[in-house]
């Protein structure tokens, strides 16, 4: 019995810090994920894998060490967030905006950003190993992408 107990609770646990919206602060992951929106909120360090972020209003969020692995985030606006250290691989990043924005050591592998607005955001040690950009204002290799 005491077995049977122990290994359901197991289990139990298991699930529950698999789930994202039961981490961290889920008061704020639930906000985002009901209302699609959590300006100034503190979604650091946060797992957002597969998040559907579509048109989000993250305006000044804490974004910082989170994991948003083949997050969609469309339209995002993320206008004056900190998303440094962030995993954004394989992330759609289309029309969205990081206008004044913390972009420095994001892990942008293998993610498609298109149109995105990137204007004076800090974009220092960006990984972009296999990434699609279009239409954006990231520099590869130095270049000033104001002159490609």
């Amino acid at each position: 019995m005491r077995r049977n107990i122990f290994f359901t609770l197991s289990i139990a646990v298991a699930l529950i810090f698999k789930s994202p919206v039961l981490a961290g602060n889920p008061a704020n992951i639930q906000r985002l994920l009901t209302t699609n929106e959590c300006m100034g909120c503190d979604l650091s360090n946060e797992d957002l894998k597969f998040a559907h972020l579509i048109g989000a209003d993250l305006r000044d969020a804490n974004l910082s060490g989170s994991t948003l692995i083949e997050a969609n985030l469309e339209g995002a606006d993320m206008t004056g967030a900190n998303l440094e250290g962030s995993n954004l691989t394989g992330a759609i990043v289309t029309n969205a905006s990081f206008n004044d924005s913390n972009l420095d050591n994001v892990n942008f592998t293998r993610a498609m950003i298109y149109d995105a607005d990137v204007t004076d955001a800090s974009m220092n040690n960006l990984n972009l190993t296999n990434a699609k950009i279009f239409d954006t204002g990231i520099g590869i290799g130095g270049q000033d992408p104001a002159f490609d």
